[in-house]
């Protein structure tokens, strides 16, 4: 009878084990600690082929594809300034990626056999013709009997005294597909200096940031979301400002579900974007700063007035509210 009892007690406690084993286990923080923010994961590549098209940047179809600009001009062999034209097909993932691994024989460093030159040879490097003030020395018989130290050969002093001159200030290239190739003709000027708004800011990643708009937030980051940023409430008309000091990378509409979009570059891992404008107030190629407007707030690809913002970190996006200052 107590075997029996015994059994029927150990049943439920054999079951409960065994469902558990299907079920994944949840740990909630203690009470009182502050959460722990994770960062969100890189992004794989998407994989296949993108068509470009009239109006695209290199910069444009990364940031459409959550891949970092530096990845997809390598894979596609463009250099900078990524002239990029309509037709063009671009991959977007690694070449080396759909090939299987190869073998551990083929990842073998070669063995190159040298010689070593004998220890009492004398052995020279003589100095490229082309460096200055290089004039090569007579040598005679004398010469090459017994190797003997020499003074250096006399460099003769400039006519002028060299002078540091101001750096020039250039204009960034940056290649739209479609249009005309950037000239000093065609490039967009600076734009005039406008007083920056006033404004906290806060420096994270050697980027200053500050707010790109005025509004009240209405949406926070969520990193599933098909449009992952933050949304700024206001309405149509109100400034959109450059969130830090950039160039601009894009400035179009061809981005679905992000209307009249504005694409910065703050530095070669940092991008910040600018969606759903009424109005776009600065071209590809333009130096921003920032406080400074570059759009005005509508509701273009939204259903109400906003601004839709983004910061992408090689190419990945994160959540603006780590890089914004408090207010």
């Amino acid at each position: 009878m107590n075997g029996y009892l015994r059994s029927l007690l150990l049943t439920p406690v054999i079951l409960l084990a065994a469902c558990g084993t299907q079920r994944s286990v949840v740990v909630e923080p203690a009470a009182g600690s502050s959460p722990r923010v994770v960062a969100p994961a890189q992004r794989p590549a998407p994989g296949g082929t993108y068509k470009v098209v009239k109006g695209d940047t290199l910069y444009s179809i990364a940031f459409r594809n959550g891949v970092d600009f530096r990845d997809l001009a390598s894979w596609n062999h463009i250099d900078s300034p990524y002239t990029i034209w309509p037709g063009q097909d671009l991959q977007l993932q690694s070449p080396a990626a759909g090939r299987p691994p190869a073998s551990a024989a083929m990842h073998t460093a070669p063995v190159v056999a040298t010689t070593k030159p004998p220890s009492s040879a004398h052995v020279v490097t003589p100095a490229p013709e082309s460096q200055p003030g290089f004039q090569p020395a007579a040598t005679s018989s004398a010469d090459t009997a017994s190797p003997v130290a020499s003074a250096p050969p006399a460099v003769a002093a400039p006519a002028h005294p060299a002078t540091s001159a101001p750096a020039a200030v250039t204009t960034p290239v940056v290649p739209v597909a479609g249009a005309p190739a950037a000239t000093a003709s065609n490039t967009p000027p600076p734009a005039p200096p406008t007083p920056a708004a006033p404004g906290a800011t806060r420096s994270n990643g050697g980027v200053t940031w500050r707010w790109p708009a005025d509004g009240t937030l209405i949406k926070r980051f969520q990193s599933g979301d098909a449009i992952p940023g933050i949304e700024i409430g206001g309405k149509s008309g109100d400034p959109v400002r450059a969130a830090a000091d950039g160039v601009v990378v894009y400035s179009g509409n061809g981005l679905v579900g992000y209307g009249e979009l504005v694409i910065v570059k703050h530095n070669d891992s940092y991008l910040s974007a600018y969606g759903h404008n009424s109005k776009r107030l600065v071209k590809e190629g333009q130096r921003v700063t920032a406080g400074q407007q570059i759009a005005e707030m509508g509701s273009t690809g939204a259903s109400r007035d906003e601004l839709q913002f983004q910061i992408r970190k090689d190419g990945n996006p994160v959540d603006p509210m780590g890089y914004l200052p408090s207010r």
